[in-house]
């Protein structure tokens, strides 16, 4: 391996020799030529070496930055998602199940954004220009001014990206899009990487946005390598079980507005129309008060979503009883089990148990703990919880109610719906609104004696 070569340098004047010198040819200088360390001196073959690039522009922190600019689609939904609005020289990346309704959204987006003058194209690597039109004239969009076209062909796309010079540019999908320099497969790790690192070099070079399609694994995880993920600016995952009409648009990354907000859709047969009121939704079959059933008052974002978790406690006939969670986590559901357990001397080891969020709604945040166990009591002893009361809180192992954010956001929601009493952790600050009495308690064994008698 050769040896880095050394570079000395005229402090006075920036000449540079092969050599150590007392006096500089170039300035006449004496003792300041100085060696020159290289930037990198591995044993790569391929490093920096000494060759010296160009100063990078400093800025403080306390530089005025503008907002920036935002262009709104008209989905309200849609744009709360997105932080506002669509970000010029963004890169945003949509993942979701087979048939989930991905196509459908985008479609509908860019109408919506090419009729509020905004210059879309959308290139579908996946169906037929024909199968896009039809669906267009399904849902009500043949008028909206979209470009269309079919083509998988990075080096094309790239090339008719660049003479359009979009405003916004949907791709369906990332999966599809095959870089003739790459050799391998379209959809391999390779392919996908090098197709999205072009298109989003070219939203940041071009101004335009760029939305990309990405499928999902059998893990719901967006297919392909992490790092498509780490160079969009925005990743959102449109979720919903296909038994329920609702979908969920959330936003998991966005460097432009909050994460873990969410949109919610309603899958009709002229496509997705927006529910402005998701809690009432959520809530709609919700008549008579049944054992088994508490209505949690969460966060989605920065949006508070009432949704009711129901629970289901039989005997069961089997050696080790089955535990079924659907829109929650079951390790929390095993958490909460093993508390109501030791701490308060409820057991449930000779009982299947099976819970669910109503609506198809994932519920993600800790303070469902406490709505998870009410419901689960309420099961058990075949005692329905009030109708008019909201439950949050976060159970800690030794039994204590901790309290969580946002407190107020979440009453008021409920108040809203008509709830007029809610069971909230000590130590929270409620700021209860007018007509709504707050109980505040302590550990889960009082929760347990104040709802349901002493164990």
């Amino acid at each position: 391996m050769a040896k880095p070569t050394a570079t000395f340098t005229c402090t006075a004047c920036g000449a540079r020799h092969k050599k150590w010198a007392g006096q500089c040819e170039a300035c006449g200088a004496w003792n300041t030529i100085q060696e020159e360390a290289p930037l990198a001196a591995g044993p790569s073959a391929k490093s920096l070496g000494g060759a010296r690039g160009r100063m990078i522009p400093l800025a403080d922190l306390g530089t005025a930055e503008p907002e920036p600019p935002r262009a709104a689609s008209g989905l309200a939904e849609l744009d709360r998602v997105l932080g506002g609005g669509l970000v010029p020289a963004s890169a945003i990346l949509v993942g979701g199940d087979p048939g989930i309704g991905k196509s459908t959204l985008l479609l509908q987006a860019a109408a919506s954004f090419a009729r509020k003058g905004l210059k879309c194209l959308y290139i579908s690597g996946e169906e037929a220009s024909a199968q896009v039109r039809m669906r267009a004239h399904r849902l009500g969009l043949a008028d909206a001014p979209v470009k269309l076209a079919t083509e998988t062909s990075l080096r094309d796309i790239l090339t008719t990206l660049d003479a359009e010079r979009p405003d916004l540019a949907i791709i369906d999908s990332i999966q599809t899009m095959w870089a003739d320099t790459v050799d391998s497969a379209p959809g391999s790790v390779s392919q996908v990487r090098a197709a999205a690192h072009e298109l989003t070099s070219f939203a940041k070079r071009r101004g335009s946005a760029v939305m990309l399609v990405g499928h999902v694994t059998k893990e719901g995880q967006i297919a392909g390598p992490r790092v498509v993920e780490h160079m969009v600016d925005t990743v959102l995952y449109f979720e919903g079980e296909r038994g329920h009409q609702f979908r969920i648009l959330r936003a998991v990354k966005n460097r432009f507005g909050p994460a873990d907000e969410i949109g919610v859709f309603e899958m009709t047969g002229a496509g997705l129309a927006e529910v402005a009121n998701p809690s009432a939704l959520f809530l709609s079959e919700r008549d008579n008060p049944a054992p088994g059933a508490a209505v949690f008052a969460g966060i989605e974002g920065t949006r508070p979503v009432l949704t009711e978790i129901q629970a289901l406690v039989a005997p069961s006939p089997l050696a080790t009883p089955r535990r079924t969670v659907v829109g929650l986590d079951a390790g929390r559901l095993a958490t909460t089990l093993a508390v109501l357990e030791a701490r308060c001397g409820i057991p449930f080891a000779g009982f299947d148990v099976f819970l669910n969020v109503a609506g198809g709604m994932k519920v993600t945040e800790p303070a469902a703990d406490l709505a998870v166990a009410a419901a689960l009591l309420s099961a058990r002893e075949d005692a329905a919880l009030p109708a008019d009361c909201v439950v949050f809180g976060e159970i800690s192992l030794s039994g204590a109610l901790r309290p969580v954010g946002q407190t107020e956001n979440r009453l008021k929601e409920a108040r809203k719906l008509g709830f007029s009493s809610a069971i909230a952790p000590a130590r929270s600050k409620p700021g209860a609104p007018a007509g709504m009495t707050v109980r505040q308690i302590a550990d889960l064994t009082a929760f347990v004696g104040e709802m349901f008698g002493a164990g």
